[in-house]
């Protein structure tokens, strides 16, 4: 190193002082202290290294060496002299001041010592300015918190909801609504509903559709006080068939949307019942036409409330049921009103565009009935055969069908037999059920029937060309089986109190003769296409033919095979006989009793 610098003043003719200041880095290099513990103090040991440096700096430039030459010195490394050489002033290095802000080497860069600042004093506390920062700011937020819960809590001590608007007479625009709702429910044809009559033990619910257009019901009931009727219900007009269920749970549920073919009978309900006015309420809210009565000035119409409800918003009113009779005067001067009249006034449930979505009323005998009508609920419904099922658009036959319909009586006679189940709903104490054989070769019938309301007891039928015979039995002695469903009557027939008669008048009666004539029918022009329906897997044309007041119709499917027999009855209601084809035992005659023996002429 000393050789370098002697050869670096021989070529430039100066001298080359060395650089007292260490190196320094830049400033990318210099790392920065940001831990919050103060750095230590650094000033002493700053100043004695400055210190050193200015001492070694002086030496250098006056002694000159082994050589003579300043040079010498000023490459002798200052490491070399102890810590504790005393400077130019006799002072120990140790002992003086720290220089700030003085330049030690012109050349160089300078250091300050003031570049390492004194760190700041610690807080008597021992909290930092952070910690109190954030020890204010919970403060100040939990001061927020107790200040709203407060306010909360005196705000809900003194409030106090707005009275509601009093009653008052309908205006023209709601009493127009009032007159309309039952054309409304027509236009609508169906709504599901759900109805609850009665209280306690006594209280029956209904779950199911209305149909307006073809005023027909279809329920599920249910209920403590449902008893006989408990079940599914049907019913078009005022005829009503059930589908009791006793073993059903006691809260009802929606009905199968397609109801069960089997079971169903006509029956009348008993007097002081309540599903009988419930029954009419439902039916009663439709019309073609507005009642503007009711919304009359002295009709006692009047808007209750607002209310809100699962299709929107809502307007109470209160007035009479819609089809009860006006009061009519009395002898006495009063005025008075039929049975039927419910207690007190309803209340409607009625939205902007005149739709009843909820009724609550009293009928007498009843108690209070809630009706909440479900508007978007509107299936295709369905009536059970009894009632002439699925309704169809009647036409005049086509070619085709005249053809199968001329035809009938000889593919059956082709046939031979056929075995026979038959429903009959005749009235509403008397729903028959049998079963038998028809031979269409010998023109001959024979079956069992039995009535629903005398379980226990057969009818024992046989048609020939001779007539009609009947025989009362027991249940066991013609065939057994459940009153439901009977089974086939014994052969050969049994000994019994056999009736004839030439001809019966009975549904039963005309059902058979009808079976037995192998399907002649009347006149050309009588015969019309009721609708298409499905018999046996096999789609079928139901043919009506009317005659004589007796109304018949044939299931003839696609073949020309006859499936099922239907005869209108006098109960408003349709028997039906169901032919199924197949090899007929040989039907005996029924035994005659014995000629009495003429006695000889004494």
């Amino acid at each position: 190193m000393r050789t370098g610098v002697v050869a670096l003043t021989a070529q430039t003719g100066r001298r080359e002082r060395p650089c007292s200041s260490p190196p320094r880095l830049p400033a990318r290099f210099i790392s920065v202290d940001t831990s919050p513990t103060p750095a230590p103090d650094t000033t002493t040991r700053a100043g004695r290294r400055a210190d050193d440096r200015r001492r070694a700096s002086t030496a250098g430039s006056t002694d000159t060496g082994d050589a003579g030459s300043p040079s010498d010195a000023a490459v002798r490394p200052t490491t070399s002299r102890p810590a504790t050489a005393r400077t130019g002033s006799g002072r120990p290095a140790g002992k003086r001041r720290p220089v700030t802000g003085r330049r030690l080497d012109r050349a160089g860069p300078t250091t300050r010592a003031d570049d390492t600042s004194a760190p700041a004093a610690e807080p008597t506390d021992g909290r930092t300015p952070v910690n109190r920062r954030r020890r204010t700011v919970l403060l100040l937020l939990a001061l927020t918190a107790v200040t709203s819960a407060a306010a909360l809590v005196l705000g809900l001590l003194s409030w106090a909801p707005d009275p509601p608007e009093p009653s008052r007479p309908l205006t023209l625009a709601e009493g127009e609504r009032l007159a309309a709702v039952r054309v409304t429910n027509l236009r609508d044809l169906r709504s599901g509903v759900r109805v609850t009559a009665g209280v306690d033990a006594a209280r029956i619910e209904l779950v199911g559709w209305v149909d307006w257009s073809r005023s027909l019901l279809y329920l599920d009931v249910g209920g403590p006080g449902a008893g006989a009727e408990r079940g599914l219900v049907q019913r078009v007009g005022a005829v009503l068939v059930v589908r009791p269920d006793p073993a059903a749970v006691p809260t009802p549920a929606a009905p199968p949307l397609v109801p069960p073919t089997d079971r169903w009978r006509l029956h009348r309900l008993a007097p002081g019942t309540s599903l009988a006015p419930v029954l009419d309420l439902l039916l009663g809210l439709a019309a073609d036409r507005p009642d503007a009565t009711r919304a009359a000035p002295d009709s006692g119409a009047r808007w209750i409330a607002r209310d809100t409800v699962a299709a929107g918003p809502v307007d109470v009113l209160q007035a009479p049921l819609p089809g009860t009779p006006a009061p009519r005067a009395t002898p006495g001067g009063t005025s008075g009103s039929a049975s039927a009249e419910p207690d007190g006034q309803a209340r409607f449930w009625l939205d902007q565009d005149a739709r009843l979505h909820k009724l609550v009323t009293r009928l007498p005998g009843v108690g209070p009935v809630t009706v909440v009508l479900n508007r978007t609920d509107r299936p295709t419904l369905h009536p059970v055969d009894a009632l002439g099922g699925r309704p169809g658009l009647p036409r005049a036959l086509t070619d085709a069908e005249r053809r199968r319909l001329d035809q009938l009586p000889a593919r059956l006679r082709a046939k031979s037999g056929a075995t026979l189940t038959l429903t009959a709903p005749v009235g509403t104490d008397t729903n028959l059920r049998a079963a038998g054989w028809l031979n269409w070769t010998t023109r001959t019938a024979y079956l069992a029937v039995a009535d629903l309301g005398v379980p226990d007891r057969r009818t024992l039928l046989r048609r020939d060309t001779t007539g009609l015979a009947r025989a009362d039995l027991p249940a066991g002695a013609a065939g057994g089986g459940t009153a439901e469903q009977p089974e086939r009557p014994p052969l050969p027939p049994p000994a019994g109190p056999w009736r004839v008669s030439r001809a019966g008048g009975d549904a039963v009666s005309v059902l058979v003769d009808a079976a037995v004539a192998a399907g002649s029918v009347g006149p050309r022009g009588t015969a019309v296409r009721v609708r298409e329906d499905v018999a046996d897997g096999q789609t079928v044309d139901v043919v009506e033919v009317g005659s004589a007041g007796t109304r018949l119709r044939y299931w003839i499917d696609r073949d020309g095979w006859l499936h099922r027999l239907e005869l209108h009855t006098d109960a408003d209601a349709w028997a039906h006989l169901d032919l199924r084809p197949t090899v007929v035992p040989r039907l005996a005659p029924i035994p005659r009793p014995a000629a009495p023996r003429p006695h000889p002429a004494r």
